[in-house]
């Protein structure tokens, strides 16, 4: 049996399909993904999976183009390559035949199992291995919405623009690594009793050439390529570093990678250790992606990072991903209110009524609390009034490589 026909369902393989991208001129190019295939596998065993795939490709096989050839790409893949001149309409209908097909067609096996599939199907027109990535661009696409659906690719889409410039930031973030160009900024945080700073936030910068990048642009590109970790054991460093020889408090965001890796207590006490700072002096901002407690040691490790000292704060308090049963679970000693709101508070009503439900649990609790976007001097007024313990914001100072003097 040839080398490029697949076993299970003796379509022609993935060698051979690309084979014929290498040696085609421009054709259409249909990437059929079974939607939540992987259910199957873990409900029914492989055995069962690898039936229902072989149903599939013959089910394909009836329900394609006749002029067109059906490949098994891999796992739950599989690929139609049709060489006709189709409008944009064609190759709508032949998605749209598909998809209706299956959406009527049960499949059993065993004789006793039944099951009624859906299709994600990725289109690209061209030439070429590049309609591989196409079509996986146009399935990704798709199913940020829905499934059982079909999406062309389109190349001015939003969604390939953002997929373009996350590829562009992680070279950068690449870059960054290798030449230690994560550099840490602070801004000050106001004691409202005294006016006076007491505080700083550490917030992480990344320097390309002579300009300095804000994470919201090079952040999701971390993540994305496992580089989250790298980012705060960089801030972690230069900050500890930074208040070795001063008194302030200063604060280091870490995200749920950062508790998932479970390296922070060693390596926070390491720098505790190594430039001589109270642990009481550092408070730890969860970011809101840390949004459960029920994954793994996360609520354990938060208790043993207190134990040893530290402080902890709940930032963006508030916003969508903030509840009271996660604050009670937490018992921060800092909560930081959404700036969303207090940027606001002056005039909007809402969010007037957000922040006082805020503060008043927070007192009740004994939270100190910190109000973010000051601004302008109505703004840090409104707070003072509202009897809100600290301000951070571009009213008192942007965030700066050197701390105020």
């Amino acid at each position: 049996m040839s080398n490029d026909i697949d076993s299970l369902t003796q379509l022609q393989d993935c060698n051979a399909m690309l084979e014929k991208l290498k040696s085609s001129q421009s054709l259409n190019y249909f990437l059929l993904n079974i939607d939540n295939f992987s259910n199957i596998n873990n409900a029914y065993g492989f055995d069962i999976g690898n039936m229902v795939l072989e149903k599939v490709a013959n089910l394909i096989k009836m329900v394609k183009p006749s002029s067109a050839t059906l490949y098994r790409f891999c796992a739950d893949k599989f690929v139609i390559i049709d060489e006709r001149d189709l409008t944009t309409d064609g190759l709508k209908r032949v998605a749209e035949s598909i998809i209706s097909f299956f959406s009527y067609t049960e499949i059993t096996v065993d004789d006793e199992i039944e099951f009624r599939l859906t299709f994600s199907i990725g289109i690209s027109k061209g030439r070429g291995l590049i309609n591989i990535t196409q079509a996986e661009v146009a399935i990704r696409e798709l199913r940020e919405f829905t499934r059982n659906d079909f999406k062309i690719f389109d190349p001015f889409s939003k969604f390939v623009h953002n997929e373009q410039q996350n590829i562009y930031w992680i070279q950068k973030i690449k870059e960054a690594i290798s030449d230690e160009g994560i550099i840490a900024y602070f801004q000050p945080i106001i004691n409202n009793s005294t006016g006076k700073v007491e505080k700083y936030e550490c917030l992480a910068r990344l320097k390309d050439e002579d300009e300095i990048i804000s994470p919201y642009l090079f952040m999701e590109s971390a993540k994305v390529t496992g580089n989250l970790s790298y980012v705060t054991k960089s801030l972690i460093a230069q900050s500890f570093k930074k208040f070795s020889n001063n008194e302030y408090e200063f604060s280091i965001n870490i995200t749920g990678e950062d508790l998932a890796l479970d390296y922070l207590e060693p390596f926070l006490l390491k720098n505790v250790n190594k430039y001589h700072i109270n642990p009481s002096r550092v408070v730890l901002e969860m970011l809101e992606d840390i949004t459960t407690l029920d994954k793994g040691t996360t609520l354990k490790q938060l208790n043993s990072l207190r134990e040893n000292g530290f402080k902890i704060a709940i930032d963006d308090f508030g916003a969508e991903n903030s509840n009271l049963s996660r604050l009670l679970e937490i018992q921060p000693d800092y909560v930081k209110i959404d700036g969303a709101f207090i940027k606001n508070i002056v005039d909007d009503v809402k969010s007037q009524v957000i922040v006082d439900a805020i503060i008043m649990i927070c007192k009740r609790s004994n939270i100190k609390i910190i109000a973010e976007f000051i601004h302008n001097k109505e703004v840090q007024e409104r707070v003072n009034a509202l009897g809100i313990d600290y301000s951070q914001g571009y009213y008192f100072g942007a965030p700066s490589s050197e701390l105020l003097t």
